[in-house]
């Protein structure tokens, strides 16, 4: 049984209205760090741990879909992301706050894992246009909402009632109710761990969770306003946006590994742009590459690991734990290297990581042939 073109366009709308509020809530957590600090007492080495939580409900929902991602709706995810919304909006404690962070970041990995393979294997040929749609729409969910979190006067509460809000109305949208797998289709199977490709991507998202969850800090250290802070992060997320579009044109120019390597050395450069000459420059133009980091990844890893049912949690997984591991790693020391310390950490790890990539490029760019389980 194939889906029917309602059914597909349903999913689609839900999937479309899904990544614009993940998109909303993710980058809500840069402006939002510095009030959280304010409000409960937490220096900003700390308030990074909100970036942390999200990242490790991450984990714990890609484990969940893991297991059983065959019987995980979207719903399920949309009820847990409005439950850690509510929470967060309560701004009962900073222990609550983290928790919050925790369960929406759960059901923030649980709806990725069930909307990226559904719209893909739904809409056949176009599927790959459609996964497009979808991430383009996060990164316009992503441009708004520091926008119009400085325009309600930065209240956290309002922000986070707005979040939850739409997440209960996407809730009710039918799409809404489609399984993570596709009526009928039988899996294939082929599933070989490549542990260099899931540490690129670690990396990768790592830097790309850093940027977003931290740029705006690092920003205001050195020297911009809050206000100022926020919009740049509206920018930055403009560039990511604009690149995603440009990848859905391009991407099958390009082998996906060239795109992870070209992404990395700009982010280097930029980098240093940002620690030397101007903060605000370097990180506006940082998100283009941001942007690039994940499809190319996601494709590399594919290509080389299988089409086995298990290999996107696996793929994603490592993302999310680079997407952990950053923000604890970074958040502590981007004080202890002056005003400009966070640029700098970026660049010598996005440095590090072209050399290591550079050497790498010719294993990564030829398919391993995949055993069949």
């Amino acid at each position: 049984m194939s889906d029917s073109p309602r059914a597909r366009q349903a999913l689609l709308a839900a999937g479309l209205a899904t990544f614009v509020m993940m998109g909303v809530a993710q980058s809500l957590y840069g402006p939002a760090l510095p009030a959280f600090g304010r409000m409960f007492g937490v220096d900003p080495a700390r308030t990074g741990l909100v970036v942390s939580a999200h990242w490790t409900g991450c984990a714990l929902g890609i484990s969940l879909m893991f297991g059983m991602g065959g019987r995980i709706s979207a719903r399920h995810a949309l009820a847990i992301m409005l439950a850690g919304a509510l929470g967060l909006a309560t701004l009962a404690s900073w222990g609550a706050v983290l928790a919050s962070a925790f369960v929406f970041g759960t059901g923030y990995a649980m709806a990725t894992a069930v909307f990226n393979p559904r719209v893909l294997a739904a809409f056949g040929p176009k599927g790959p246009a459609m996964l497009s749609a979808l991430n383009a729409c996060y990164g316009i969910g992503a441009i708004l909402a520091p926008l119009a979190f400085v325009r309600i006067g930065s209240d956290l509460r309002l922000a986070f009632l707005a979040t939850a809000a739409l997440a209960a109305l996407i809730w009710l949208m039918p799409g809404s109710a489609a399984p993570a797998t596709s009526p009928g289709r039988a899996p294939v199977r082929g599933f070989r761990p490549s542990l260099p490709i899931l540490a690129f991507g670690a990396v990768a998202i790592g830097l790309e969770a850093a940027l977003a969850g931290l740029g705006p800090t690092a920003l205001i250290a050195a020297g911009e306003t809050e206000a100022r802070a926020a919009d740049l992060l509206s920018v930055f997320f403009m560039v990511f946006l604009a690149a995603r579009i440009a990848l859905g044109f391009t991407a099958h120019l390009v082998p996906g590994f060239v795109l992870y390597l070209g992404g990395m050395a700009a982010i280097a450069v930029l980098a240093l742009v940002a620690a030397l000459v101007s903060p605000a420059l370097g990180f506006v133009a940082m998100g283009a590459s941001a942007g690039l980091f994940f499809p190319s990844y996601f494709v590399t890893a594919s290509r080389r690991m299988g089409e086995d049912p298990r290999v996107p949690p696996v793929i994603i997984g490592a993302g999310l734990l680079g997407g952990i591991v950053a923000p604890l790693v970074f958040a502590p020391l981007m004080g202890s290297f002056g005003p400009r310390g966070f640029f700098w950490l970026v660049a010598v790890l996005s440095g590090a990581t072209t050399l290591a990539a550079v050497l790498a490029l010719r294993p990564m760019l030829r398919a391993p042939a995949l055993p069949q389980a």
